[in-house]
């Protein structure tokens, strides 16, 4: 029987759950509540018209881009993601590879189940990394260090987790990780050495910090040698103050739906964010992306850059380093096949008047 190759990123979701222990496929599936943000991602997306330009010259098409002094050859990054080991037993090690691989920017993530030193010595592309800022200052400064010394080109803080959401499923399947696996960034954080658990269903959690305020971003910005990105934005009035305070990009994102459900939709979020912004600084965005047609329509509505993360996931679940090199290249395929289709050569073209007028 033929070995069925897929050729869109939605064909590898049933081979990473066919791959996968139940409750890690819950984990990776699964959003917050009743799960409408996460819906609402993907049906906002798919509810934008594009409304394409025709007889334009497309012979070439350029998808490059500069983003906060790193040259990239198109605009999809992979999003910080954590616990990839419960995904392939390589987790972590299997995506920078399939990162490099395909050319694509890669996010580490301070929940990683692989240190972080030991991921960027397998890596061959750009690397940020994703800062979960601590109760303990110290511990998260040395984090912060680790992070540039390792060679991350940006740190990306997180904001929008001062607890966790309330994901239903992980709490009926009482996630937790399995023996052998750790957060490998934190150890010696007092409250893993401890020997708490990981996951925490409640207004609580010993590796997030609900005091967190603005002042975070003010010294994180003040201590940190990289670019801060500030990720889990999706109020005007919140971009300007995180440019006011010093971020360098801004992420609009509601962490996949899997924190607080009935938010909007990343994709509506996005043109508000990016109008607040108005050109000072990139815009990011993430929330649903599958397609080509997905990234175009981010581009038009304000958005520098797209991220993913379920999608690579899928491929690494499925195939590991290759499955994740192929899951960006199919994307990024359809990216330049939807800009040729839309009568845009170069980024610069997706603009916003190649969506259609509500």
């Amino acid at each position: 029987m033929p070995v069925t190759i897929p050729v869109n990123l939605h064909e590898y979701e049933p081979l990473a759950r066919a791959a996968m222990s139940d409750m890690a496929w819950e984990y990776l599936a699964g959003g917050s509540g009743d799960e409408c943000t996460m819906a609402w991602n993907r049906e906002r997306l798919d509810a934008v018209w594009l409304w394409p330009h025709v007889l334009r010259d497309v012979s070439s098409v350029n998808t490059r881009l500069t983003l906060l002094g790193v040259d990239l050859p198109f605009p999809v990054l992979l999003a910080p993601t954590g616990f990839q080991r419960l995904f392939h037993r390589d987790g972590e090690l299997a995506t920078v590879r399939g990162a490099g691989a395909s050319g694509a920017l890669y996010t580490l993530s301070t929940a990683a189940t692989t240190s972080l030193e030991d991921i960027a010595a397998a890596a061959t592309g750009q690397l940020w990394f994703q800062m979960y800022v601590q109760r303990d200052r110290g511990f998260t400064l040395e984090l912060v260090r680790r992070a540039e010394a390792a060679g991350c080109r940006a740190l990306v803080l997180t904001v929008d987790t001062p607890v966790l959401g309330a994901r239903d499923r992980d709490h009926r399947n009482q996630l937790e990780l399995p023996p052998g696996l750790e957060l490998a960034n934190l150890r010696g954080l007092a409250a893993h050495v401890a020997g708490g658990p990981t996951f925490v269903h409640g207004a609580s959690n010993p590796f997030l910090d609900p005091s967190l305020t603005w002042d975070a971003l003010d010294w994180l910005v003040s201590e940190a040698r990289l670019p801060v990105v500030v990720k889990g934005v999706l109020r005007a009035d919140d971009a300007v103050r995180a440019l006011e305070r010093g971020a360098a990009a801004i992420a609009v994102s509601n962490h996949g739906g899997r924190n607080l459900d009935t938010v909007p939709a990343a994709i509506d979020a996005l043109p508000v964010v990016a109008e607040a912004v108005r050109g000072r600084v990139p815009v990011l965005m993430d929330g649903g992306v599958r397609r080509g047609v997905d990234v175009v329509k981010a581009l038009a509505l304000g958005a520098t850059a797209v991220m993913i993360g379920r999608p690579y996931l899928w491929g690494l679940g499925a195939a590991g380093a290759e499955g994740v090199e192929r899951v960006v290249r199919l994307l990024v395929t359809e990216l330049e096949m939807a800009m040729a289709q839309c009568g845009s050569a170069s980024l610069a073209e997706v603009t916003r008047d190649l969506l259609r007028p509500l």
